[in-house]
């Protein structure tokens, strides 16, 4: 009967969870479990970084070419590059209240971005027309077309991170308490903030080259 008893054990029900309902055998052994948005975004931010790695590594070698013809940067840039970083610095407010449960300062920070995110696509938008009115098409250089691709490429990334932020959003307007929204704001606030690295990267790419 001893040996039959130990035959029909379920050892998986013998586990006792604590904590975050983790087995106490991992949690002895000091093991550490990272949320899946976390896992998700660092893989995500891994295959965005080789893609604009090859991008930059092409620009810097058509730079080479005795056709590569530079283009003005326009004024509006520097004000554009200005609001990503307010923006991203609001969205690290919202991160921060979120941590401490004060959901009016995660209102204020997530509803700040959104509005300088939309306020920084929109200025990117008036910089291709500015360019445009002056005759630097796409089709024309290498440098511009480069412009263009790099530029409406981090705009689409980032008009994606707003979706994302729309959704924390609207979570918050169904009454979602701060620390609910915790590691939403924080996926958005890391996501900003490497967005905003990649422009800091690509601009100082356009105005040096």
């Amino acid at each position: 009967m001893g040996i039959l008893s130990e035959l029909v054990k379920k050892p998986w029900l013998a586990e006792q969870t604590v904590g975050n309902g983790l087995p106490d055998h991992l949690h002895d052994q000091g093991a550490f479990f990272l949320p899946a948005g976390k896992v998700g975004l660092r893989v995500f931010l891994v295959v965005v970084t080789v893609v604009f790695t090859l991008l930059v590594i092409g620009y810097a070698d058509r730079m080479t070419y005795s056709t590569w013809r530079s283009i003005p940067e326009p004024w509006i840039l520097w004000l554009n590059t200005v609001v990503l970083i307010l923006s991203s610095a609001a969205l690290q407010w919202a991160r921060t209240n979120a941590g401490r449960d004060r959901i009016d300062g995660v209102k204020s920070g997530l509803y700040l971005s959104g509005v300088l995110t939309l306020v920084f696509l929109l200025g990117q938008l008036v910089a291709w027309r500015q360019l445009y009115g002056l005759g630097y098409f796409a089709a024309a250089n290498s440098a511009n077309a480069f412009f263009y691709l790099l530029t409406a490429l981090h705009g689409l990334h980032l008009f994606g991170g707003l979706v994302a932020l729309g959704r924390s959003t609207a979570r918050m307007w169904r009454g979602a308490a701060a620390v609910d929204l915790r590691l939403s704001v924080e996926l958005c606030a890391a996501y900003w903030d490497y967005l905003l690295l990649v422009w800091l990267i690509l601009f100082g790419l356009l105005i040096f080259s």
